[in-house]
């Protein structure tokens, strides 16, 4: 019997981390992909990416509008209702046998309250994470509890999943989900991602994303303004900046990374969305990766290149020794960056697997025998 499987993606980096097993689901004759795409992805703003899901192949089963044009904590409340309210009707369409969610951003949350209520499995990736200066650490936490597998990136988050009381047969250290691109992509050459780009790459160049951090004392444009004023110290290198994620602050950020870019277009290029592919392969032949994105911790050490992690918002999270922390001050931006580009990372071993995730990740579908009834698992000595 076919099992029905559920995928929710609501933003161009959690899709890009899911290509390979949205291709290997759709792949397998025991499988039947549904594909739901929301939040960002339908909104022109941040580039429409739905249109690259649909260019890889990957069959779209529902859209569902959720994301209104607001900036503000209020609108992204907003938001979360009307996720629930179109996922109700599309979970009672579709029937999926289990729901896959990655992460830990607002849209997520909607789909795993959904599909709780609905008695809906979820397998959640990349559980047991902390980022301490985002409003996406309680909500990964809250998604864990309200899924029934989990499929962690470390064995360190798969030991903390159980600690929040997820029995430890439904934990699996699978690795990070997005490494598979590493082994199982053929990534642009420079002059490639150039053409792709539409863009001269002349010197070397920086690849910098930076997102609102939602919960640390960090305001979004003038941390951001601090970024940019550091880069400018670094005139001999060229700066491909991609638009952050929908996030309360995102707003601000856009219209000065527009403005930035537009003032030299020689030496900065401003793109809404890269796609998987361009990303990964801007980030090979990058002299450095700077912000303050998960990619720069999870995925970025794999190319032996160097990240330069700002602020709070991927405060206590594993990383690799190629991933130099500093704080939201250009000052501190600029050391951090000359450090970096003056140290030798080779061989680094990246805490976060080896790029063999997705086949881990069927078989858990596959081997799924689903009981609503979820007890809360105790650590021995505990609650006796």
């Amino acid at each position: 019997m076919t099992k029905k499987v559920a995928v929710f993606t609501g933003t161009r980096a959690e899709y890009g981390l899911l290509y390979w097993l949205l291709k290997d689901i759709q792949a397998d004759p025991e499988l039947q992909l549904q594909l739901i795409v929301s939040g960002s992805h339908l909104s022109p703003e941040f580039g429409l990416t739905y249109q690259q899901i649909e260019d890889d192949g990957i069959v779209i089963t529902e859209k569902i509008e959720m994301l209104l044009s607001s900036d503000s904590a209020v609108g992204t409340v907003k938001s979360m209702g009307l996720a629930l309210i179109g996922l109700a009707d599309t979970f009672a369409r579709l029937q999926p046998d289990v729901l896959v969610l990655l992460g830990d951003r607002f849209e997520t949350l909607a789909a795993a309250q959904s599909a709780m209520l609905m008695k809906i499995p979820v397998l959640h990736l990349h559980g047991g994470e902390i980022t301490e200066g985002a409003t996406d650490d309680a909500i990964r936490h809250a998604v864990t509890k309200l899924s029934y597998l989990h499929a962690t990136s470390t064995e360190a988050y798969r030991q903390r999943v159980i600690q929040l009381g997820e029995a430890p047969e439904r934990v699996q250290n699978v690795g990070a989900i997005g490494l598979d691109h590493l082994y199982r992509s053929t990534l642009l050459t420079k002059e490639q991602l150039a053409q792709a780009l539409d863009f001269k790459i002349t010197r070397p160049y920086f690849v910098v994303t930076y997102h609102p951090v939602t919960l640390a004392d960090e305001p979004p444009l003038e941390s951001f303004n601090a970024l940019l004023s550091a880069l400018d110290q670094f005139k001999q290198y060229q700066i491909i900046l991609t638009y952050p994620n929908a996030d309360e602050g995102g707003r601000q950020i856009i219209t000065a990374l527009q403005h930035y870019a537009a003032a030299q277009p020689e030496r900065v290029l401003a793109v809404a969305s890269l796609g998987q592919l361009r990303y990964l392969s801007a980030v090979k032949h990058a002299a450095a990766v700077i912000g303050n994105s998960s990619s720069g911790i999870i995925e970025v050490p794999a190319f032996n290149i160097p990240t330069i992690n700002i602020g709070a918002r991927q405060q206590g999270r594993l990383a690799a020794p190629s991933v130099l922390h500093c704080k939201a001050e250009a000052g501190a931006i600029k050391n951090t960056m000359q450090l970096a580009l003056s140290s030798n990372f080779t061989a680094v071993i990246n805490p976060y697997g080896q790029g063999n995730a997705s086949a881990r990740v069927i078989q858990m579908i596959k081997q799924l025998q689903f009981n609503p009834v979820k007890t809360f698992y105790d650590q021995p000595g505990v609650g006796q």
